[in-house]
């Protein structure tokens, strides 16, 4: 059960030759960008609105820590929910 060279054609020293390192590391950096934007999108419909409604809470929580550093803890605390 050997194996015979000839069957799978010739294949010229040129074919074997890969990319030189830096581009190699260069198309493996843009994938793994591609990946990386591929991911935070996944199962979100509206990338702006998510943006917007993490934007609204840091602010709400950034209001919420001066308020606490002031002294004047509110008495009632508002929950936007949007649906």
């Amino acid at each position: 059960m050997g194996l015979c060279s000839s069957c799978f054609g010739g294949s010229s020293e040129e074919e074997l030759i890969s990319p030189d390192i830096e581009t190699r590391r260069q198309q493996q950096r843009e994938a793994a960008e591609r990946r990386r934007i591929e991911q935070e999108s996944r199962g979100i419909k509206d990338v702006d609105k998510v943006r917007r409604q993490q934007q609204r809470a840091q602010d709400l929580e950034r209001r919420e820590q001066e308020a606490a550093r002031m002294g004047n803890q509110p008495t009632l605390k508002f929950v936007f929910c949007n649906k």
